[in-house]
This record gives structure tokens, sequence and C-alpha cells, in this order.
């Protein structure tokens, strides 16, 4: 992992040892068994102006590290951003695409959603446009929501997420940061953080690249926004569907 603090700062190793225990107490403030764990996670877009301890975020990849990869190649590294340097991503990221620049991503975009993909992206983005009083015909507003996923919704740590440009193409690493990336935002949340995966925040993986430091060798696939939740926040409240099971599990050879 990577750590970028802020300009002028000084940040302690804090490497820290798992946490085995069979409760955890998460952002819900109670004890939580895994699977509660799994089922209360939700993504959030609202963050307390509170710093993320180093030490915090050293705990969240020590656990998701132990993600699976393709014949444990490990292929990942983590860029962990906070303060001045990850103030200048979201700055520029944002005059970027506000200015009307291409999306200049490593990875092949699918482009515009389809379908039932586009079904549900819609059905999410009501759910947090009403939360947010967001009426369908007021375009300030509307945009206003796009610019804060461009500024990683003003949170106050951003982990991206590179794989080894090497595997290109990816699909398999895809697949393996992926784990990984799941592993982060439950560790995250079993600490009382939260956090969203964001695309938007790297739009200009070119401008990520160039702050953070990221090597030409390494190509940059997302990023997790993370921070501590602001229960004030509307949209926090919002909770996506998940299919019926039977609509994308099928059994085979079993008796009943």
């Amino acid at each position: 992992m990577h750590w970028r603090a802020p300009a002028g700062n000084s940040a302690d190793d804090g490497c820290c040892a798992v946490r085995y225990k069979a409760a955890p107490v998460g952002v819900l403030g109670k004890e939580m068994d895994f699977e509660q764990l799994v089922q209360s996670r939700r993504s959030v877009r609202g963050f307390k102006k509170k710093q993320v301890p180093r030490a915090v975020i050293a705990e969240i990849v020590e656990v998701a590290k132990r993600a699976p990869s393709s014949m444990n190649t490990q292929p990942w590294h983590i860029h962990a951003l906070t303060g001045e340097p990850l103030d200048e991503v979201r700055r520029r990221n944002m005059e970027e695409m506000i200015a009307g620049a291409r999306p200049k991503r490593d990875i092949v975009s699918h482009g515009e959603y389809q379908g039932v993909h586009r079904e549900r992206q819609v059905d999410i983005a009501k759910k947090l446009f009403g939360a947010m009083g967001i009426a369908r015909d007021d375009k300030p507003m509307r945009q206003d929501w796009v610019l804060r996923g461009f500024r990683q919704f003003d949170a106050p740590v951003s982990l991206v997420l590179t794989y080894d440009r090497v595997l290109d193409p990816g699909a398999v690493c895809h697949f393996d940061l992926g784990a990984l990336c799941y592993g982060i935002v439950l560790a995250a949340w079993d600490r009382g953080l939260g956090s969203v995966i964001n695309g938007q925040g790297i739009m200009r993986s070119d401008i990520v690249r160039e702050v953070a430091g990221i090597p030409e060798d390494q190509v940059i696939m997302t990023c997790v926004a993370m921070g501590y939740p602001d229960d004030s926040f509307p949209a926090n409240g919002v909770r996506s569907d998940r299919k019926p099971h039977d609509d994308f599990v099928r059994y085979v050879g079993f008796a009943e």
C-alpha cells in the first residue's frame, strides 16, 4: 500500500495486527456477526469532516488483503490519498469534467448501460434523488450531485486500486481487485467507516497518476471514497435493492 499524506505532515507506519473477534462493532453501533455485517452494509456518500487515522486504514488493508486471487498472484496495489494530494485530485478532476474534457481512464469502459442494467441504474438514482429532494427537472441540483461524484463525495480518504499492467488484458485480475475491494468496504464498515466505490473520482486517471505518483507499470482501475458517515446526510439512508434469488441462481443436479 502506498500512503500519500498531506504535504508537510508526517505519518507513522501505523502497521497493526488483524483483529480477530466474533462480534465486531460496526457503523450501526452494535455487535454484528458476519451475516449482519454483509446485510447492513450500504454505500455512503456523505461524510463527517473528520480525518481517518493511517493506522485504521492499515487495519482495513490487513484484513482485505486476505481476499482470494487467481493462483495467489495478488496483482493489486493500493494508493491511499488524503489531505492536500486528495484535494488536488478532486479539484482538477472536477475542473476537467466541467470544462467538457473527455474521461481518460486506464480501463476500457462498457459505455452507457442499456436494458435491465440501465433500469437498475435509474432505480438507485431515483432513490438517491428522492432522499436528497432533487426533482427530475431541477438541473442545477442534478448537476451538483454529479459534481459530488467527481469530488469523490468530499470523503477524507480515497483508496486508489491498481494492478500490474503486465497482466493486461486484465479480466482475471479485474476479478481479483473486485474481491479485494469488497474486503475493503466490509472491513471499513466493521470499523465504523462508510465507503462508496467511485469510478467518477478517477475519470481523469492521468491526473490521479500524476498527483499520487502512481507508476506507469500499474493500471488504475477504480477508487474507494471512505470516511466516517454523516448520519444527517439523507442519501446515506438509501439502500439499494437486490434481484430475487431465482432471477440469477440455477441449481443443477440437486435433489430439491
